[in-house]
């Protein structure tokens, strides 16, 4: 027997927030512990708000998000004393991801007679850590003291203080069991409300955070967007508040954003995810790309630290306040370096956003980060010597698998073996390939030594790619997701070919054959991209990389798709997101069960799932990018415009797409033809024609 807790479940969790303040609660609006609670910066200032009327809980018959910050809860009393069926007494919650007024308790008679209600409020605080929360383990709640209008409770180790005070003085405050009690009278047609208010002697913005709210609203453009189908829009409407609540500043220059990972478990800086987050949004404004860029650069590597797996020229995986203890013995210091893609997406988001029009002082004011990062490529990347990318962790306790899929099973064969480090991932290869390409580019425009060695190391990095990668099975060739120690392929058919589609490792063939595997009907769930075979003897449609649906990996595959010609995959995936958002009320969640799609059905919910999440959200303007189809290359003055031919949402007009400092109206017709209103004429706008049919190979999933 062990001492094994599970992680709790929060598919039906109503998320309020503001990072990195969020309210997570049951969908009847009580707190009761669990993974619910109001948390602050990672630590949960309130576990347990539980309402009773007259000693019994009222019956919860609505919740619903009010945008990203608040939510509403109604509940109803049921007495004997009803004169009809139908309850008199109602009671509305409104709670948000605030600390003046986190919650409003609203009591209401709609009977004709007066009624007196005991009112009971049973809180609780732990200070828990939310890395304890997810692990399922339930600490003990800390003893309350009365203020004389409330409760608070100060955590023995570090001091801090909670402190809860309700708007109207209780009648009755007990201490022992965080009890605050009201008794109410309301005439026929009466109400009463009281509103909670929470306060720390530590605050969340306090000088030991290494995040900060942000002040400001997002930094990008405000888009208005029509299209024949209503999805998109709402999809984006949804998408675009949360990415405002998932908003952080940087406390070491608190004018750069970044978009925290997620909620409620990863409300802080991972270099991966601000990356592809900051990357999708580049349609909308280069202003969060740079903020990003430059908040990731402030912490680049400069030593060899096998303790945190820091070395020179590296970007970060995560910066928290504490250590970081997860589940299998897993131990991560508060900086902490084991991510194998972040520094290579660190070059490659600093190219396109200059492409998209980041001004030029300040692309070269992050230049020499590039430059650190591509040595950091050539003198760290390759841990073994045999030419390719990879990892292999430095310290016992760190992450087994360092690319996006990093669970400890993510590697694995079609039979089901796990594979050994050093491994090197499938689309690594194809992320250092772009980032030498890229780094050249910005090195030659900026007058910088080393473009050439770097476009040679390019090329050799793909005549060694195409030799090795490329396995075959009774379906014909397809691209392994990695080697491993021994160079062994490991060969499960995975979603990870789909990043390689637009970094330019692949021929025009390679990408035919990874659009017909990434649309067979083992990898096109319907609602998503699997994130491997269902083929494989290793898949799950719940496992956390092994089967399961993620919406930012979708949103890759499709743009790579869209971007290489194969106009009917990407729509087949696009449209099959498009629905899976439906069924989450238009705010995706980080990932789904991969699940086939039947008529009539839902998407089964992944029930640790973060949500909102950064690239889920980001994934939303993604897709509506490769609608779009623009690729800008403003420092030499083009852009080129290329719909997608065969769109699931016919015509889009989109206004406030920014191209630098112009924003720019894209209309497309859903055949593939588009344009562009109120281009500056200094652009060149290069129109393609439509993709063809015969570019296009695979059937899709039924």
């Amino acid at each position: 027997m062990t001492d094994w807790t599970p992680q709790p479940f929060i598919q039906d969790a109503i998320v309020c927030l503001r990072a990195p303040l969020l309210v997570l609660s049951t969908p009847d609006g009580q707190l009761r512990g669990g993974a619910a609670g109001f948390f602050a910066s990672d630590t949960r200032w309130v576990s347990r708000l539980v309402l009773t009327i007259d000693g019994a809980e009222p019956e919860a018959i609505h919740s619903e998000l009010l945008g990203t910050r608040k939510a509403r809860f109604v509940a109803v009393r049921r007495s004997a004393d009803d004169p009809t069926p139908d309850p008199a007494v109602s009671v509305e919650r409104l709670r948000s991801a605030e600390q003046d007024c986190f919650e409003q308790i609203t009591l209401s008679n709609h009977g004709r007679i007066p009624v007196v209600l005991p009112l009971r409020l049973e809180t609780g605080c732990d200070l828990a850590n939310i890395f304890t929360v997810k692990s399922g383990r339930t600490p003990a709640g800390l003893p309350a003291e009365n203020t004389g209008r409330g409760l608070s409770w100060t955590h023995p180790r570090t001091g801090v203080s909670v402190t809860l005070t309700p708007s109207a003085v209780p009648d009755r405050i007990d201490p022992a069991t965080g009890g605050l009690e009201w008794t109410v009278d309301l005439a026929p047609g009466q109400s009463w409300t009281v509103s909670l208010a929470l306060v720390a002697d530590r605050t969340v913005d306090a000088p030991t955070a290494v995040t900060a709210p942000s002040t400001d609203r997002g930094p990008w453009s405000d888009i208005q967007v029509r299209c024949a189908d209503p999805r998109m829009s709402l999809l984006l409407g949804r998408s675009l508040d949360d990415l405002e609540g998932l908003l952080l500043s940087d406390p070491l220059d608190p004018t750069d954003h970044f978009l925290a990972a997620g909620a409620p478990w990863y409300l802080t800086l991972f270099g991966r995810d601000s990356l592809w987050a900051a990357r999708m949004m580049l349609p909308l404004g280069t202003e969060l790309a740079a903020s990003t860029l430059r908040t990731l650069a402030r912490r680049q590597g400069t030593a060899n630290n096998p303790d945190t797996e820091e070395q020179p020229g590296k970007i970060l995986h995560e910066l928290r306040r504490e250590t970081t203890r997860l589940s299998g013995g897993l131990t991560l210091p508060p900086l902490y370096y084991g991510s194998i893609d972040a520094t290579l997406l660190f070059v490659v988001l600093l190219a396109e956003a200059w492409r998209w029009g980041m001004p030029q002082e300040e692309v070269a004011a992050l230049l020499p980060h590039a430059e650190r990062a591509l040595e950091w490529l050539r003198s760290h990347a390759d841990a073994d010597g045999d030419g390719f990318v990879e990892y292999i962790r430095n310290q016992e306790n760190g992450l087994v698998n360092q690319g996006w899929k990093d669970s400890v099973d993510a590697v694995q064969t079609t039979r089901g073996r796990l594979a050994v480090a050093p491994i090197a991932l499938s689309e690594v290869q194809g992320y250092a390939y772009q980032a030498a390409i890229a780094g050249a580019a910005l090195l030659s425009a900026f007058e910088r030594p080393g473009a050439d060695y770097w476009l040679d190391w390019a090329d050799s990095l793909a005549r060694r790619f195409r030799s090795t990668f490329w396995v075959e099975d009774a379906a014909g060739p397809y691209i392994a997701i990695a080697l491993d120690g021994d160079k062994r392929p490991i060969d499960a058919v995975a979603s990870n070919a789909g990043h390689l589609l637009g970094t330019g490792i692949l021929s025009a063939e390679e990408s035919a054959l990874v659009a017909l595997r990434l649309n067979g009907p083992d990898m096109n769930s319907g609602w998503g991209l699997r994130t491997m075979s269902a083929r494989s003897t290793g898949f799950n449609p719940v496992g956390y990389h092994t089967g399961s649906v993620w919406a930012h990996d979708t949103a890759i595959a499709v743009a790579g798709l869209a971007a290489s010609g194969h106009h009917g995959a990407a729509a087949s995936l696009l449209e099959g997101l498009l629905e899976a958002a439906v069924a989450f009320d238009y705010r995706l969640p980080e990932l789904h069960a991969g699940e086939q799609r039947r008529t009539g059905g839902r998407p089964v919910p992944y029930p640790a799932s973060c949500r909102p999440q950064a690239w889920a959200a980001t994934a939303g303007v993604s897709l509506l990018s490769s609608l779009l189809g623009l690729e800008p290359d403003l420092p030499t003055g083009r852009v080129t415009l290329r719909p997608l031919a065969e769109s699931p949402v016919g015509s889009v007009q989109v206004s406030g797409i920014r191209l630098g400092a112009d924003a720019v109206t894209v209309k497309v017709d859903g055949r593939g033809n588009g344009s562009i209103v109120g281009a500056p004429g200094s652009l060149h706008v290069e129109t393609r024609p439509p993709a063809t049919a015969a570019s296009d190979l695979g059937t899709g999933a039924s």
